[in-house]
């Protein structure tokens, strides 16, 4: 079977997290591909609520995204996701990107929803079936699915605790939508299981949010679902997958 991890941080620019560290974790727990994000020190000042973006950033950023385009034609089963700051880098949809990573916390610089280059790049996200993994405020999670990308494919990461607590999703039906996912990182089992019971196991993707989660253990957390062999390979790598050829095919 097949197992891939579908999140986990990975960039040399402001971080030091190469391939190499993430490797061995690999290998050693039998996981046999990643998405691969880059971390967001290497994306945008996360401390500094006031950032704006510059030259040097959009640069550092483009490295970022691009050393993992270069480990995917160098390494096996590795998928690279484009993270997207406010350049709203169009461009960049034109490289081998296997999904977008859309990320910000409370306390963090806001994205510009109103420049019309966000616009503009989440009509050509969606329309190439991209999938996005989307970790916002609850309030901007709501006006993300329902409003800005309402025909996106979209994986939220964590089954929703940093994009205002899976209940609080559930309430607003965000679970509900056919086109939404969610990820398992650093997730509690019991929310696992909620999911699977009530929306099935085709809409949930195994994940660590490695460094902050260790595969291994995130690894266990899935299997001791105590699923049914179809319905595990799906979760461990069966949905990604098809999210990945749904591009290709699109």
């Amino acid at each position: 079977m097949q197992i891939i991890d579908s999140h986990m941080h990975c960039g040399i620019q402001n971080s030091d997290l190469p391939f190499e560290v993430i490797s061995p974790l690999l290998e050693n727990t039998g996981i046999t591909g990643a998405c691969l994000f880059a971390p967001v020190e290497d994306i945008y000042d996360r401390y500094n609520f006031h950032f704006r973006d510059n030259e040097e950033w959009i640069q550092t950023r483009r490295a970022a995204n691009h050393y993992l385009l270069d480990l995917a034609t160098r390494t096996e089963s590795i998928f690279p996701y484009l993270f997207v700051w406010n350049d709203f880098a169009i461009e960049e949809l034109q490289q081998e990107y296997c999904g977008i990573k859309w990320h910000r916390h409370d306390n963090e610089p806001v994205y510009n929803y109103e420049d019309p280059r966000c616009g503009h790049i989440i009509q050509e996200i969606s329309e190439r079936r991209f999938p996005i993994v989307l970790e916002e405020s609850f309030t901007n999670t709501c006006r993300f699915v329902e409003e800005l990308a309402p025909q996106a494919v979209i994986i939220i990461p964590h089954l929703g605790a940093l994009n205002g607590s899976y209940p609080a999703l559930e309430r607003a039906g965000i679970w509900q939508r056919a086109n939404t996912y969610a990820d398992t990182a650093l997730a509690p089992i019991e929310h696992m299981r909620h999911f699977v019971q009530h929306y099935g196991p085709e809409r949930l993707l195994f994940g660590s949010d490695f460094p902050f989660g260790a595969p291994g253990h995130e690894l266990r957390k899935v299997e001791a679902l105590n699923l049914p062999s179809m319905d595990l390979e799906k979760i461990l790598s069966g949905n990604v997958l098809g999210l990945i050829d749904d591009i290709r095919n699109s």
